[in-house]
């Protein structure tokens, strides 16, 4: 089993910048994708940006260009850099792990991290 730990949010004026970190412990045999989903109230948990198996970064069109989605492998970590931060970034941030514990394929949450755009 995974435990994913969440760091980073809080609130920050318009055109600023966070950094979100995502650490994980636990049992597993290798991570696959990585990802960070963000929920804004009232709407739907949405992709902000992932990181595939094979390496490449896809991120959500509204954030393309201002964020930022990395990992550190060796201390099993992910993060997302967020610039020019707008009111509409305000939301919940999970971070999502894919992971392998033998043949069986897990997929594990983040307790989510708010990040709040307001001046």
């Amino acid at each position: 089993q995974v435990h994913l730990m969440e760091s980073g949010g809080g609130l920050v004026q318009p055109g600023g910048s966070l950094r979100l970190s995502c650490a994980a412990s636990g049992s597993f045999s290798s991570i696959t994708s990585v990802a960070w989903y963000r929920q804004a109230p009232g709407k739907e948990r949405e992709l902000v940006a992932r990181i595939t198996n094979s390496g490449s970064r896809v991120y959500a069109s509204s954030v393309k260009g201002r964020f930022i989605i990395s990992r550190d492998n060796a201390k099993n970590t992910l993060f997302l850099q967020m610039n020019s931060l707008k009111p509409e970034d305000t939301a919940v941030y999970y971070c999502n792990v894919d992971y392998l514990n033998g043949p069986q394929l897990y997929s594990a949450w983040g307790q989510g991290t708010q990040v709040t755009v307001s001046s």
